[in-house]
């Protein structure tokens, strides 16, 4: 049995960042403030990753949507069929964009919050109050109405409240 073998018939380890970013994640009530903090830098990190994939299917999809629209004549229904999915597949693309941008900006406004904070429990009620404000301002903003940017600030405020709220056991 060779290395290469040997090595495949091991199990895979999960790495920490993998575990601190699942969804399910519960810390216990004496976590500490770093954990919790690494917990929410890790969810974003892969909801970043998750979001470029997405945009990469989307892209794809468009990519060959408009590779077909000229290689043979179409029906009028079949034409407005392949052009709803080609908008769908772009509106697909921007949404993603959008929620792409808006992850990257809360990762840096942890990264400013744990620049002026002391790490500490205070560390994410001030970094969730400024996610609120955002909250607040876009929807100011967009007229009430849900936009892929609120989605994405809304998950990141969840998964704020998630990590840094104790469980008591049930």
């Amino acid at each position: 049995m060779d290395f290469d073998e040997e090595l495949s018939q091991q199990p895979e380890e999960i790495g920490s960042d993998e575990l601190l970013s699942d969804d399910n994640l519960r810390l216990p009530e004496d976590a500490n403030p770093l954990v919790r903090l690494h917990a929410v830098r890790a969810w974003l990190k892969r909801r970043e990753d998750e979001t470029h994939v997405d945009m990469g299917k989307a892209a794809l999809t468009i990519q060959e949507l408009q590779s077909n629209a000229g290689s043979e004549p179409m029906r009028r229904r079949a034409y407005q069929e392949q052009m709803e999915r080609l908008q769908s597949a772009q509106h697909a693309f921007q949404s993603a964009q959008e929620s792409l941008a808006t992850y990257e900006e809360a990762e840096s406004m942890l990264e400013e919050c744990v620049n002026h904070t002391t790490v500490g429990e205070r560390l994410l009620v001030e970094y969730y109050l400024e996610i609120d404000n955002l909250i607040q301002n876009s929807l100011e903003e967009s007229n009430q109405q849900q936009t892929p940017r609120i989605e994405a600030l809304f998950e990141v405020q969840s998964r704020v409240e998630h990590v840094g709220a104790t469980h008591e056991e049930e």
